[in-house]
């Protein structure tokens, strides 16, 4: 008996590490922050050209003192061959403490420094990544609701809004507050407003956003969806077909349908928004516009 309990153990064993193997080859290559404000960020290397800098609209944003606009570009070809190369930056790029002149190949585990920012580089397919990410998403994760915290979400809009000042493309934040949620606590107990709370984020997760949307739980009862790319009535919209779905939504916790809404608020970048904090603030009012309308409903902000 013991030894079949064995040979189960072992096949279970070797088919974990099947599966993990199969789950870091999918993953592309990264680079991985070492230390300082980013410690354990990671940003993707996929093929082609990929550029590190100040400017927010760089795949690798790295707004710090010591580090130029576009400072290096790192370019992965067809059989994953990776090539840094400087681009002529004032305080230069260094590839394991040596100064890079032209362009070098990448090998694993290599360390690229420009000003204080140290990154570890992995290929693609390499299963340290795995670890990496779990403590990335643990980081960064919502422990109830499993979608992004609000520290993750902060930075995310810090990001985005810089981003579409150089750009100029459009970006539109949605805020919203469950109605009445501190009686239906009081009414149903708290672990249906924790049923509630996860429910409601599964299925705008599933079927509310898009890749590249920026879903969280910036405390309590009230989420945020960030959407780059995206005017304000484009914005209004899917906050409306955000607002129909979770009202027509069955939420059913021991047989009994909880009566769920949202009130929620839209806002965009444009004129007079400097800050994430601006946006921020204009969405948010936008949400007690729509509490003091009768809730259940979505007001934008208008200067």
């Amino acid at each position: 008996m013991s030894d079949d309990n064995a040979t189960v153990v072992i096949r279970d064993i070797k088919a974990a590490l099947s599966s993990s193997e199969k789950e870091a080859e999918a993953k592309p290559a990264c680079l991985l922050v070492v230390g300082g404000d980013l410690n354990g960020a990671i940003f993707n290397v996929m093929q082609g050209e990929t550029t590190a800098g100040r400017n927010p609209d760089c795949q690798v944003p790295l707004d710090f003192q010591g580090i130029s606009r576009k400072h290096f570009t790192i370019t992965v070809d067809g059989e994953g061959v990776a090539i840094l190369q400087d681009l002529g930056s004032a305080n230069g790029t260094y590839l394991n403490n040596v100064k890079v002149e032209g362009t070098a190949t990448l090998k694993r585990g290599d360390m690229i420094k420009v000003g204080s920012v140290a990154m570890k580089f992995l290929p693609k397919g390499d299963p340290e990544r795995l670890t990496y990410d779990k403590l990335h998403e643990e980081a960064n994760t919502d422990g109830l609701t499993k979608i992004y915290n609000k520290r993750y979400f902060n930075d995310g809009l810090e990001n985005e809004v810089k981003k579409s000042k150089v750009t100029g493309k459009p970006l539109t934040l949605i805020i919203f507050d469950l109605d009445h949620f501190k009686k239906l606590n009081d009414n149903f107990g708290h672990d249906a407003g924790d049923f509630v709370l996860k429910e409601k984020s599964r299925i705008i997760k599933e079927q509310g956003i898009r890749q590249g949307d920026i879903f969280a739980r910036y405390g309590g009862e009230e989420f945020c969806i960030l959407l780059p790319n995206t005017n304000l009535k484009q914005g209004f919209e899917i906050a409306e077909r955000l607002r129909k779905l979770i009202e027509s939504h069955e939420f059913i916790y021991d047989g009994k349908r909880l009566p769920v809404t949202a009130s929620i608020g839209v806002a965009d970048y444009r004129q007079g928004v400097n800050t994430g904090t601006d946006l921020f603030k204009r969405a948010d009012s936008s949400v007690y516009k729509s509490k003091e309308g009768g809730r259940n409903q979505v007001n934008f902000y208008k200067a």
